[in-house]
């Protein structure tokens, strides 16, 4: 399946590695890494992530980095997967949702 990033998730990708860059490049640019990663593993499994609860045509996919990680929620369209937000697993939730 294709995937495609809504523009606030783009931002979001950004924001993330933006807050890595200051404390070590190399961290920022594995995060990333291990994000494109599991962007592969969703295109060949994208029913691997977690359906969220109050929202049942989304999905929330735990990626594993450092003591915490990431959560990538998307949602499974006819032809593609819809990225639509990523945040760090210690952040409260997702902006706007």
């Amino acid at each position: 399946m294709k995937v495609e990033w809504l523009p606030g998730a783009i931002a979001d990708l950004q924001r993330l590695r933006d807050f890595l860059v200051p404390h070590s490049n190399e961290a920022a640019t594995r995060a990333v890494t291990v994000i494109k990663g599991a962007i592969n593993l969703l295109m060949h499994h994208p029913y691997i992530g977690k359906p969220v609860e109050t929202m049942p045509k989304y999905r929330d996919l735990v990626i594993p980095f450092g003591t915490s990680g990431y959560v990538l929620r998307y949602r499974i369209e006819t032809e593609r997967i819809l990225v639509v937000a990523l945040k760090h697993g210690k952040e409260a939730g997702f902006a706007g949702q």
